[in-house]
C-alpha cells in the first residue's frame, strides 16, 4: 500500500475510520462501569477480577510468542510480573469501587486518571507540569468535590468514591511505568498486555482461593447472560479495544486520540442513566462535565512532542526501579 492510496496511513479515509473506531472504544470502554456493575450481581467483586482476567489472558496467549524467544527474558519477566500486580490492584479498586457507587459516578472519576498522571510523571521522571495542568487538577478536583457532595458522601458512595480515585491514581502509576518498561526493553505492547493479564490473572485467583469462595463462581456458571457479559468485558473491552487503539495511533495524532478516547466518561454516563436507571443531580452532572472538561484540556496540554520517544529515554537515568 502505497502513500497515495485513499485507504493508505495518513490517507483521509484511514484518517475518518480510526476516528470512527476511536469513539467505538470510548463508547465500549464507557459502557464498561455499567456492564461491570450488571456482572457484579451474580459474583462477588474478587471472582469477577479473577474470572476477566483470566478470559483475557486466554485470548491474550499467542501475543507472548516474543517472550519465550526474545532477550532479556528475566528482566521482562519481572516487569510484567510487576506491572500485573499493579493492574490487579487497578482492576480490583475499580471493581469494589464500581460496587459501591453508580457506574456513571465511576466513569467520570475514573477520567481523572488523564489529569493524575502528568502529576506522577513529574514525581517519577521529574518531567514539571505545565501551569494549564494544574489549572486541569483544580478544575477536576472541583468537579469530583460536586460529585462526592450530590449524594451526601457518606457511606457506601464514600467508600465507593474513594475506590474509584485510588484506581485512577494506581492506572496513572501503571501508564507511566509501562511506558518507562516498554521503551527500556523493547517490548510488544501486546506482549507486555498478555504477561500482566496472565500476572493478574494468577493472583487474583490466589486471592479468591484465600478467601475460600470460589465455589461462588459455580453458581455464576449456568446463567448465559453473565458469561456474555463477561464475553464482552474482556474481548470487546480489552482485545478488541487495544487493537483499535494501535491501529488508529498509526493514522491520527496522539493528542487526537488522547481526545476522542476522553469521550468515554460521557458514554458511560449515558450509558448508566439509559440502561441501569442510575440517576445523577444537576450538581453531578455539572460536577462529571467539570471532570470531563480538566480531562480535555490536559490532553491538549500534554500533547506529544515529535521527539517524545528521545526524550523519555534521557529520564530512564534519573529513576530506576529496583531490580
Amino acid at each position: 500500500m502505497n502513500a497515495t492510496d485513499p485507504a493508505g496511513p495518513g490517507s483521509p479515509r484511514a484518517t475518518r475510520a480510526s476516528e470512527l473506531m476511536l469513539l467505538v472504544v470510548a463508547a465500549i470502554w464507557g459502557s464498561s462501569y455499567g456492564v461491570a456493575k450488571l456482572a457484579l450481581q451474580y459474583v462477588p467483586a474478587m471472582e469477577f477480577v479473577a474470572l476477566r482476567f483470566v478470559m483475557t489472558f486466554v485470548v491474550l496467549l499467542p501475543a507472548l510468542r516474543p517472550l519465550l524467544t526474545g532477550v532479556d527474558r528475566r528482566a521482562r519477566l519481572a516487569a510484567g510480573s510487576a506491572l500485573g500486580i499493579n493492574l490487579l490492584a487497578v482492576l480490583l479498586c475499580e471493581s469494589f469501587g464500581v460496587a459501591l457507587t453508580s457506574a456513571a459516578n465511576a466513569a467520570f472519576l475514573i477520567s481523572t486518571c488523564v489529569v493524575i498522571t502528568p502529576f506522577v510523571e513529574w514525581l517519577m521522571f521529574g518531567k514539571r507540569t505545565s501551569r494549564l495542568m494544574l489549572l486541569c487538577a483544580c478544575l477536576s478536583l472541583l468537579g469530583v468535590a460536586l460529585l462526592t457532595g450530590s449524594n451526601g458522601g457518606t457511606g457506601a458512595w464514600a467508600r465507593g468514591e474513594f475506590l474509584m480515585l485510588l484506581a485512577a491514581v494506581l492506572r496513572a502509576l501503571l501508564v507511566c511505568l509501562t511506558r518507562y518498561h516498554l521503551l527500556r526493553l523493547g517490548m510488544p505492547a501486546l506482549t507486555m498486555t498478555a504477561l500482566q493479564s496472565g500476572v493478574a490473572a494468577a493472583g487474583a485467583c490466589a486471592l479468591v482461593f484465600i478467601a475460600g469462595t470460589p465455589k461462588l463462581i459455580v453458581s455464576a456458571v449456568a446463567v448465559p447472560a453473565f458469561w456474555g457479559l463477561m464475553l464482552y468485558l474482556a474481548c470487546l473491552c480489552t482485545v478488541f479495544a487495544f487493537f483499535a487503539q494501535n491501529f488508529a495511533a498509526s493514522h491520527v495524532s496522539p493528542s487526537r486520540v488522547s481526545l476522542l478516547l476522553g469521550c468515554e466518561p460521557a458514554f458511560g454516563a449515558v450509558f448508566a442513566v439509559i440502561a441501569l436507571n442510575d440517576h445523577l443531580t444537576p450538581t453531578g452532572w455539572i460536577g462529571g462535565a467539570l471532570v470531563v472538561a480538566a480531562a480535555w484540556l490536559a490532553t491538549g496540554a500534554e500533547a506529544p512532542h515529535p521527539s517524545q520517544r528521545e526524550t523519555l529515554r534521557s529520564w530512564l537515568p534519573r529513576w530506576k526501579p529496583n531490580g
